[in-house]
């Protein structure tokens, strides 16, 4: 589960504010129980216990079913992200583009592997042909488990501007036939040929729909992934403020035409998890492939 510093995010940081909700989300990380078993275990009154449940519930964090006559409870979420505000380089002015996620310019992937658009899928999923479909223009979300998608977007950078830093985000999680919350996987990032580093994501995640996955789009498949920011600064590459590579921005020649990025799961990876990219209208994020120049 992803969070936000909002007021939609209220629900779970008052679920988690309590020490008996904390108890019974660590009781349910051991097993699935009914509220009974879980009243015996903290001592409470049944009735106390089902209004903590209820609490949970309402925040996501857990779900309650019936099997036979009980009403059994367990965790819905392995982990909670919370995301800050960003913070602005105010020294800097800016320049910003945006790639759809469709919008690649070169490709190789493999299954398991597809495209779709905000109403449907493009093509048959597992056949890596579909990614060369006119259609992919269009799409909102990809995976692939093994291969490397390429990105092209202008540098609008003048002769009068210095570049500062530059950053890359984008809402990316692995690839697992249909979804798993642990799955690692490496991923490796370049600019325009230049590697940048490789984090290793943690899993697929279906535990709650995405924000912004539409309806018709299936439970179980991927719902969102993590919003990851990279920065390339004159010190250093860093993914959410840490090292990711000793790559500086002195290496990044800031005078080319085009900028061109490469997502990757390599061959050799030790972690050969896949990739997922979401667009603006899947995923918990409402944007696409952002590249962005800070520059004085």
């Amino acid at each position: 589960m992803q969070l936000e510093i909002s007021e939609e995010a209220l629900p779970v940081y008052e679920a988690l504010a309590s020490s008996v909700r904390i108890r019974i989300i660590k009781l349910l990380a051991k097993q699935k129980m009914n509220i009974k078993e879980i009243a015996h275990e903290l001592g409470l009154s049944s009735a106390i216990v089902t209004m903590h449940i209820k609490k949970l519930e309402d925040a996501n964090i857990i779900k309650t079913e019936k099997i036979g006559q009980q009403k059994i409870s367990s965790l819905r979420v392995d982990n909670i992200e919370i995301h800050f505000p960003e913070k602005i380089f105010n020294a800097f002015d800016t320049l910003e583009t945006t790639i759809p996620v469709g919008h690649y310019t070169n490709y190789s992937v493999e299954p398991t592997c597809g495209l779709a658009t905000a109403t449907h899928f493009i093509g048959k999923v597992d056949e890596p042909k579909y990614f060369m479909d006119p259609s992919r223009m269009e799409a909102q979300i990809l995976w692939f488990t093994k291969g490397y998608l390429e990105y092209q977007t202008p540098n609008f950078l003048t002769v009068d501007q210095k570049l500062e830093m530059i950053e890359l985000s984008m809402e990316i999680s692995s690839e697992f036939p249909f979804s798993n919350d642990n799955w690692p996987s490496d991923i490796t990032f370049s600019l325009n040929g230049i590697e940048l580093g490789t984090w290793t994501s943690p899993g697929d995640f279906a535990d709650i729909r995405g924000k912004y996955t539409p309806d018709w789009y299936p439970d179980n498949l991927n719902q969102y992934g993590l919003l990851k920011t990279i920065r390339i600064m004159n010190h250093g590459t860093y993914m959410e403020g840490e090292p990711l590579s000793e790559v500086k921005l002195s290496d990044i020649d800031e005078r080319t035409d085009t900028w061109q990025l490469r997502i990757e799961v390599k061959n050799d990876a030790e972690n050969i998890g896949g990739c997922t990219l979401f667009g603006k209208d899947f995923g918990n994020y409402n944007q696409d492939i952002k590249v962005k120049m800070y520059y004085s």
